[in-house]
Formats: structure tokens, C-alpha cells, sequence
């Protein structure tokens, strides 16, 4: 196959995952970008504590806010437009990657297979993820990596990558040193004359957008590091054990893929004079796992920015295996690798937490269409764990919403609990104090919440009918549940017929009846077969 074929072969897979991945992965693919961009395009969202400090880098939601004015002036802001056309983008950008994946990798079989049926790479490579631009860039970057002769093409995306990431330093860093050392040009020529000039240049850049945004001078890496690293506020989120990147974390993002990695890892120890680029690729992603597995908070999704590294050396291994392997191990091994890929990328990407995706459908259906007695639009309350669901960017009306924050402690204050904690743990006495009771039409038209809390809750409920279940996923976390409920405020007509003790014994009573009527029904209608032509009595 050329080049193009290659090409086009990597869009249209990544262009199949945006129709496929429909599920809910983490808070961040859409409230540090999609709910950005939007505010930014529409004047009306959402900004989360992050862009408030100042942490995050405005580059990639004002790449998408581009995208999200573009559709309007053309009339095409839809609510399918804006959340479609943000990841038709970003599975181009990583179409773009994959294809410099395959080149670096010397444009071997194996890298292509190995690069398209990854199953992390699937579930992420079309969505809004900063994690996602990252791998991206990683991968471009890494393309360009002079690995043989002189080249500093790498260090652009790499600068970008760090500015977008800081995290990403932490890579870029051994890589950097091992191209000083390698290098034949001076160090004064290549510090001086190409690292400082591109560095410089992205850091003018991106200090300038992040600086404009803010309204003042504002370094975002240095926030990023002063929160992250010196007030620990990512431990808030969860921590893990400090083994958990080289236990479960890597393992579980490789999938099947883990087992020829390893091998490959054990012929690169032993035989590292052969494999150079592998053995300072192994050396890297040691590092990184090092750092990383220092600090508390650890996700999935951080170690996705080895996923270039790890890929490499896998395709290698079994470049190298394939040269000696019969057709039939051939056969056997592809087979395993893309149905042990295929199986979790489409249950992770359709079935396992789709809700709160399908959940915004309908309330974008309510926010265009329902009206309360008054006229007024609706007033949706959100009664879950802190971002379980998209926002403005999903519903796209200046509607009224509520949810409950769990900002980390900033002003560190004593026995701390972000407003997420306390509404979990007294319900009742979070609604009593910050939901109005009187009169009725004070109260939010609409509440979403997941399953368990209902029966927590019923007595608030009262005036409250259930409009909708969306299924959810079949193994859940505390908090959460596999259903997600919407209840509608009752309106004036409907007080005392909905959610009420005496309404549900009345239905009951009336259901009994029913049956018992029909019962009757069927007993006289074989009565008149008794007494007519071929009655059943005597048969």
C-alpha cells in the first residue's frame, strides 16, 4: 500500500470512532475544552477552578471556540453541530499522528497494525482530551526525533507539548539530553542557536494567549506545577499506591498489547547494544513511570503519553518475531491481538457509562422545548458527583443550571468539605438549605440524579414526577449508579397525583380492579361457549 492508501486508511479508522465512542470517559474531555470554547464563542458557560487560577493553557479551547464561531456565523450551531465538529478536528489531528507513527517506525506492518488496533487509542484518539493532544503531539514529535543524523524539526510539537502538559517535561527532558549527547554539533550551536529560538517562541506564544485571556501576566506551566506539585490538590481527586503505573496502570492501556511489550522489553535489556532507539525509549518510559508514581493522583489517561513509546517497541518485537514465525502463529497472533483489543474498545465506547451522554440529549430537548406555568424555561438541578455530565456545550441554551462543586481546598481551611461531600452526607439537610420550598414554582423544573439516591430523597421528590431513565453502565463507583433518572416539577393541575402514597394505593387499587374485570370478561365470554355451538363444559 502507498503512502495515501496508509493515510486514508488511519482517517477512516479514526473517523469511525467518533460514531462509535459515545460514552463518558472523565469530567476533563469537556470542561477544560468543549465548556471553555463554548463560554468563549457564546459568552455563556461554565469555568471550572482550573481556568479561574490560571493552571490551564487556552491554546486548545480557542482552537475550538474557532470551530464553534465558524458554525455559527454560518447558522450551523447546532447542538449535534458543536459536539460532533470538535472531535471530527481532534480524530483528524490524531489521524495526522498515527500516520507519522508508521513513518518513524521505519513504515513496517506491524507499527500500522499496532497503532490501529489499540484499544486505549480507539477509546481516546477522537475525543476532546488535552491527554489526547498530547499523545498527539508525542507521537509527531517523536517522528521527527533525530534518531540518526542531526534534525531539531522535534522540538516545536515537543514545546508545545510541556506548554499544553507540563507533565510532558518529565519525558521530554531525557530526550533532550540524550540528543545533546549524541549530536555533533556544539553545545553553544545547538542550545543557543535551536533550542533557546524555538523554545523561546512557543513560550512568547503561549504566555501571550494565556496573558490575554486572564487579563494579566500569567504563566500556566508555573500555575500548574504551584497547585499540582507544591499544594498537592490532585490527591483531592484520589489517590492511588505508589506501584499502581507499573501494576495496573500501564498494563491495563497496553491491554493483550502488554504481552509482546514485554517480551520486547526483556530482549532489549538483554540485548541493548542491538536496539538503541529501544533501549533509550525504555529508558524513558522508566523515568516517566518513576516521577509519575510519585505523585498521589494517578489516572489511566496520564501514562497514554507512553503509548507512542510502548507501541514502537511492541511493533519491533514483533517485526522481529514475524521474520521466523509460520503463517499460522502469524494468523493466530494478529487474530488474538484485535479481539483482545476489539472486546474492551467497544464495550468501554458504547455500553459502559453511555448515560450521562444520552442523559444530555434529553435535557437538550427539555431546555429547547418546556415552559412551567409561567412561561419560563426550565431550571435544571443536578444532584450527582461534581461534573458526571457535559453542560452548556451539550444543551446550548442560556438556561438555568446547578450543580454540585467539589473545588479543592485552596484557602486551606480546617476539616474541609467541598460542596459535594456535604450534600452526600445529609441530602435532606443540603436541600433544605439551599433549594427553596415555597412557593412551589421556586423549585428547579427538572432534577438529575442517579438511581440509588431517590429513596434518600423522596420525601423532596414529592412534587416531582419521573420523566426519564437512562441506563448508565453496569458496574458503577459510590455515587453513581447504572440508571440516571430526570424528575419534572409537577405543575399546578398535577398536585396530589403523582409520587403520593394515597395516589400510588389508588393506581393499585384501580390495576386490581382492572384485572378482576377482565377476569370476569374472560369468564363470561366461556360461558357463552358453554351454553353454544361447541361449548368446552362437557369436553
Amino acid at each position: 500500500m502507498n503512502l495515501v492508501t496508509i493515510f486514508l486508511l488511519l482517517l477512516t479508522v479514526r473517523l469511525f470512532s467518533v460514531f462509535v465512542v459515545k460514552t463518558f470517559y472523565v469530567p476533563d474531555e469537556y470542561w477544560q475544552s468543549l465548556e471553555v470554547a463554548h463560554k468563549i464563542a457564546f459568552g455563556y458557560g461554565y469555568l471550572t477552578w482550573e481556568w479561574e487560577q490560571g493552571i490551564r493553557n487556552y491554546i486548545y479551547p480557542l482552537a475550538i471556540a474557532g470551530i464553534f464561531k465558524i458554525l455559527a456565523l454560518l447558522n450551523l450551531d447546532t447542538v449535534y453541530a458543536l459536539v460532533l465538529t470538535p472531535r471530527v478536528f481532534q480524530a483528524m489531528l490524531s489521524t495526522y499522528s498515527d500516520y507519522r507513527f508508521f513513518i518513524w517506525c521505519g513504515k513496517k506492518k506491524w507499527a500500522l497494525f499496532c497503532i490501529v488496533v489499540s484499544w486505549f487509542w480507539f477509546y481516546m484518539a477522537s475525543r476532546t482530551l488535552s491527554n489526547t493532544l498530547e499523545i498527539s503531539l508525542t507521537n509527531i514529535a517523536l517522528s521527527y526525533y533525530p534518531w540518526q543524523g542531526e534534525g531539531i524539526i522535534y522540538f516545536g510539537p515537543a514545546a508545545l507539548c510541556c506548554f499544553l502538559r507540563p507533565t510532558s517535561v518529565i519525558l521530554w527532558s531525557p530526550l533532550v539530553l540524550y540528543h545533546i549527547k549524541k549530536s555533533k554539533l556544539s553545545l553553544t550551536q545547538l542550545i543557543f542557536k535551536r533550542f533557546i529560538i524555538i523554545g523561546a517562541v512557543t513560550c512568547v506564544i503561549c504566555i501571550s494567549i494565556d496573558s490575554l485571556m486572564h487579563g494579566q501576566l500569567l504563566v500556566t506551566p508555573y500555575e500548574f506545577l504551584k497547585y499540582n506539585v507544591y499544594h498537592n490538590v490532585g490527591s483531592f481527586y484520589g489517590s492511588h499506591p505508589w506501584h499502581w503505573y507499573f501494576t495496573i496502570g500501564l498494563p491495563t492501556v497496553l491491554g493483550i498489547s502488554f504481552v509482546p511489550f514485554l517480551f520486547g522489553v526483556i530482549e532489549t535489556i538483554r540485548h541493548r547494544k542491538t536496539y538503541p532507539t529501544r533501549k533509550v525509549l525504555l529508558i524513558t518510559i522508566f523515568i516517566v513511570m518513576v516521577v509519575l508514581s510519585a505523585v498521589e493522583h494517578k489516572e489511566f489517561r496520564f501514562v497514554g503519553l507512553l503509548l507512542p513509546l510502548c507501541l514502537y517497541i511492541t511493533s519491533d518485537t514483533l517485526t522481529k518475531w514475524s521474520y521466523n514465525a509460520s503463517k499460522v502463529s502469524l494468523w493466530c497472533t494478529a487474530l488474538l491481538l484485535i479481539i483482545g483489543n476489539c472486546v474492551p474498545a467497544l464495550y468501554l465506547s458504547t455500553v459502559h457509562q453511555r448515560g450521562p451522554l444520552e442523559v444530555m440529549n434529553k435535557l437538550q430537548d427539555i431546555a429547547y422545548r418546556y415552559r412551567d406555568e409561567y412561561k419560563n424555561p426550565a431550571r435544571i438541578l443536578f444532584l450527582m458527583p461534581c461534573h458526571s455530565t457535559p453542560y452548556y456545550s451539550h444543551i446550548h441554551r442560556n438556561v438555568t443550571m446547578r450543580f454540585l462543586t467539589c473545588e479543592p481546598n485552596l484557602k486551606q481551611k480546617v476539616n474541609y468539605k467541598d460542596e459535594a461531600d456535604q450534600f452526600y452526607d445529609s441530602p435532606t439537610h443540603w436541600l433544605r438549605s439551599h433549594v427553596p420550598s415555597y412557593p412551589p414554582t421556586a423549585k428547579p423544573t427538572h432534577v438529575v440524579l442517579y438511581e440509588p439516591l431517590v429513596m434518600q430523597i423522596k420525601d423532596f421528590l414529592v412534587d416531582y414526577k419521573r420523566l426519564y431513565i437512562v441506563a448508565n453502565a453496569e458496574y458503577t463507583q459510590a455515587r453513581t449508579g447504572k440508571n440516571i433518572l430526570v424528575y419534572q416539577r409537577l405543575r399546578g393541575g398535577e398536585q396530589n397525583l403523582y409520587n403520593r402514597e394515597e395516589y400510588k394505593e389508588e393506581q393499585q387499587f384501580k390495576q386490581l380492579s382492572d384485572l378482576k374485570e377482565h377476569k370476569n370478561e374472560d369468564n363470561l365470554i366461556d360461558g357463552e361457549d358453554e351454553f353454544g355451538v361447541g361449548g368446552n363444559m362437557f369436553n
